[in-house]
């Protein structure tokens, strides 16, 4: 699997006269309860892009840039120590330049893999302005929203049970054989407000609007949701659900070239 850090410049060069697919996994360092580790989100973020560019390998030239582990997190989570807050505009500026650069060198189709809840409408805005700037569409995609069918077709865990730390990350960290302290997780129902509007968690369902859930959320440990039935065979097919779905993915956005305009 061929990574950025790791050619030099004429070699990239002759990625990107291949139309090869830049990948740049987006994660986060922040708490993650007491039984996960704080880049949680990194460390899924990239396994998932990596799997995919090793199954991709073989029907098109890609590479992966290393993971953005520092990102965006709300106030909430700042309660507890490990989280690494990076202001919006702030990261928002620093991946429109990681991306602008790529196009400078000829890419012109790039992906981010985001593993983290916060940064969603971020990573979009970035891509409107890439557009408008370069005419280059990249594309924003979401670990979890690939891994729904999987997670939808076999939680354990209630609506609220797959949220932060909860039954969804810790599976997936069990099965990546990460740092993961099963003993120090507990359940916590932090999720006080649950309607045809609100589900409880992203799997749970649609949101009809936007309601920063933060506000009607409270944590006493930094866990939002249940990781106690987490388990490694529910995160290996999650994981497997996830990266077969970004590769479909992946293969349909290399393939098609963007409208042209008079």
């Amino acid at each position: 699997m061929p990574l950025f850090a790791d050619m030099t410049s004429p070699e990239i060069g002759q990625w990107a006269e291949k139309n090869a697919l830049v990948l740049l996994p987006v994660g986060q360092i922040e708490e993650h309860g007491d039984h996960l580790p704080v880049n949680t989100d990194a460390v899924i973020a990239e396994s998932v892009t990596r799997a995919a560019a090793e199954q991709l390998d073989a029907d098109l030239p890609v590479l992966v840039l290393p993971v953005i582990w520092a990102g965006y997190s709300g106030t909430e989570l700042s309660r507890w120590p490990g989280t690494l807050r990076v202001r919006t505009r702030t990261l928002a500026d620093y991946i429109y330049d990681i991306i602008f650069s790529l196009t400078e060198m000829g890419f012109s189709k790039i992906a981010t893999v985001n593993g983290h809840g916060h940064h969603p409408a971020l990573l979009e805005m970035v891509a409107r302005e890439i557009a408008d700037a370069t005419g280059v569409y990249m594309a924003c995609v979401e670990v979890a929203k690939m891994a729904a069918p999987a997670v939808v077709e076999m939680r354990k865990s209630a609506p609220g049970g797959c949220i932060h730390g909860g039954e969804f990350e810790t599976s997936l960290m069990l099965y990546l054989e990460a740092r993961v302290q099963m003993d120090r997780a507990h359940a916590e129902d932090v999720f006080r407000h649950h309607s045809k509007h609100f589900p409880g968690d992203g799997f749970a369902g649609s949101k009809a609007a936007f309601w920063s859930t933060w506000g009607i959320q409270r944590s006493t440990t930094g866990i939002y949701g249940d990781p106690t039935v987490a388990d490694a065979e529910f995160g290996r097919q999650v994981f497997e659900t996830t990266v077969d779905n970004l590769c479909s993915f992946l293969r349909e956005y290399h393939a098609t070239e963007p409208a042209c305009w008079d």
